[in-house]
């Protein structure tokens, strides 16, 4: 089972980015997936999750209050993907970037917020 993230990188204040979660050996539908955040020294923090889906229409989404309304995340079943869409990004949110299910961690991808 693996899990990768990817889509980081560096953006301006303002501007947007969409990270990637790429399922290997798990189908991603079927299990919550979270994403999270570390700044180094600092503890880790969930900032996104869908529940599961089953195929079925409706995912239940959680955002951490530091980033509702700028933060989305989705589900593309057939890729076997999660996507956390990130817009008017602010320097604050530099970090390290991992994607979770059941237990499985990608390897992080690095957000840069900067001018």
């Amino acid at each position: 089972v693996q899990l990768q993230a990817s889509g980081g990188g560096l953006v301006q204040p303002g501007g947007s980015l969409r990270l990637s979660c790429a399922g290997s050996g798990l189908t991603l539908d079927y299990y919550a997936v979270g994403w999270f955040r570390q700044v180094p020294g600092k503890e880790r923090e969930g900032i996104s999750c869908v529940s599961s889906s089953h195929g079925g229409k409706y995912d239940r989404t959680y955002s951490a209050d530091s980033v509702k309304g700028r933060f989305t995340i989705s589900r593309d079943n057939a890729r076997n993907m999660v996507y956390l869409q990130m817009n008017s990004l602010k320097p604050e949110v530099t970090a390290l970037y991992y994607c979770a299910s059941r237990s499985h961690w990608g390897q992080g991808t690095l957000v840069t917020v900067s001018s």
